[in-house]
């Protein structure tokens, strides 16, 4: 039988490190994009929102942009 990748693979994992993958899924004012415009599932937008904010307290995210 063949495996197939599940949804949770290391490709799906969202790292706080991986600025240019969470800034993607950010609009201009810095606010995080709901499920529907990100196409996430609940607990991708949760681990997403727990790494945005993550990486705005290391500061390697802006808070908010002028």
């Amino acid at each position: 039988m063949e495996k197939t990748e599940t949804k949770n693979s290391i490709h799906n994992h969202i790292d706080f490190k991986d600025i240019n993958r969470l800034s993607a899924m950010v609009n201009p004012h810095a606010r995080m994009m709901n499920r529907r415009r990100t196409s996430l599932t609940a607990k991708g937008q949760r681990n997403f929102a727990t790494a945005v904010k993550r990486a705005r307290f290391m500061a390697l995210m802006p808070f908010i942009k002028h």
